[in-house]
């Protein structure tokens, strides 16, 4: 009877195709599908735990180190690793049936574990980056360099794993067969070891900092550093618009760094007038007399007078001429006038180089050159010092009898 049973139950497997082959796929499936339930509640079980003890952790911790930590899912990262391992213990259960399909599961296994690796990694990196551009001392330092060069030496090794892994090859022996394309290689990526060579140079020679004010005129760049990576330095000009330069441009070609002045205690103004050579003369005592009027250069007109005075009779000068002896010139007086007309000036520093020259003449004229330092850096007001001397100076002139120079008007009237 039992017999009859066997075989009844036997004949109707058989009719429904169930061999013996189909019903080990079968258990292959369904403890293929218990595994991925296992896998899914794992993997969120262990990412709300560590999330949300990573989030009260940082709550209450004074640094933000573990903020960033949150910020940039390193917890959810390496939660992910739990439902790996529990992978790695199960899968020989589940294909036991079937060996020939562990040599594949182990390869994809170890791949996704690389991938994974690289992405914690990835999140721990970007963790710091964050949090060494909140300290002070490292705030004007190329931090983005620095972990874009470890960040691509962690994907370099971490693709050659990866590659070693599919091709069922040694990771030393695999690194070999690549030192034979290193040519290739470096080809791919020039521009990318030029930077890398850059900004290790960048920074330790201090050459340019995040929010350094540089001008480079081969890329029309004239504003503040706001980026230094790998590949290229970012700078935002005054006009708002952003300049990529290579970053291996910033030691191959020359370029301003304005820092220097930053730094100091004043930014220089260094402009000239041009004068028409015509109007420069001697002055007559009765001229002299006028120009006392003007309160800055009355004591030094008054002494200066005196002194020639006494030069004069001591040499005999016959002064019936005004070129005989030593005499004063409108464009001295004028010079001497916008001297202690800058000195005086309360937004110029007293405590640097001032200065009001004669330059080279030119056939435009010849140039007075007026040579400072405003205590105010900034563009703005730094424009404005500027203008206010020089609007000061350029309404001062008609006094001293002098004209500025400037070309005739070429401009024809109509109807002549």
């Amino acid at each position: 009877m039992k017999k009859d049973i066997h075989y009844f139950f036997y004949d109707k497997l058989i009719d429904a195709g169930l061999t013996e082959v189909s019903s080990k796929y079968l258990n292959m499936l369904i403890l293929l599908v218990i595994l991925a339930i296992i896998i899914v509640v794992s993997d969120f079980i262990t990412r709300k735990i560590l999330v949300n003890a990573f989030s009260r952790f940082s709550e209450k911790s004074k640094t933000t180190f573990d903020d960033f930590l949150v910020s940039h899912k390193a917890p959810r990262n390496i939660a992910h690793l739990v439902p790996l391992f529990i992978t790695i213990q199960l899968f020989p259960i589940v294909f036991k049936d079937f060996p020939e399909f562990e040599t594949y599961i182990v390869m994809a296994l170890k791949v996704y574990g690389i991938v994974l690796s690289i992405w914690i990694l990835r999140s721990v990196l970007k963790t710091f980056e964050s949090y060494f551009k909140t300290l002070p001392s490292l705030k004007d330092k190329p931090i983005d360099s620095y972990i874009q060069v470890v960040m691509l030496f962690v994907w370099i090794v971490g693709i050659a794993s990866c590659l070693a892994v599919l091709i069922n090859l040694s990771f030393l022996k695999f690194f070999t067969t690549l030192g034979a394309a290193s040519a290739i290689l470096l080809l791919i990526f020039k521009d990318t070891i030029l930077g890398f060579v850059a900004s290790i140079q960048v920074a330790i020679n201090d050459t340019v900092r995040i929010g350094d004010w540089i001008t480079m005129d081969k890329y029309g760049a004239d504003g503040d550093v706001i980026e230094i990576n790998l590949s290229t330095v970012q700078v935002q000009n005054f006009d708002m618009t952003i300049t990529n330069i290579p970053t291996y441009a910033l030691i191959s070609d020359s370029f301003k760094n304005w820092r220097g002045m930053q730094a100091s205690g004043g930014r220089r103004i260094k402009r000239a007038i041009l004068l028409k050579p015509s109007s420069i003369k001697y002055l007559s005592p009765e001229r002299v007399d006028e120009l006392k009027k003007i309160q800055l250069i009355t004591k030094y007109l008054t002494n200066k007078q005196e002194e020639l005075n006494k030069i004069n009779t001591r040499n005999k000068a016959d002064k019936s001429l005004l070129i005989n002896g030593i005499n004063l010139t409108n464009i001295g007086v004028f010079r001497k006038y916008m001297q202690t007309y800058i000195e005086k000036h309360s937004a110029i520093n007293k405590s640097m180089f001032i200065m009001v020259r004669q330059l080279e003449p030119t056939p435009q004229g010849l140039p007075l050159e007026i040579y400072a330092f405003s205590k105010d850096k900034r563009w703005e007001n730094y424009e404005y010092i500027m203008s206010d001397i020089f609007d000061h100076a350029m309404a001062a002139i008609s006094y001293f009898d002098l004209e500025v120079f400037e070309f005739a008007s070429t401009a024809v009237v109509k109807g002549k």
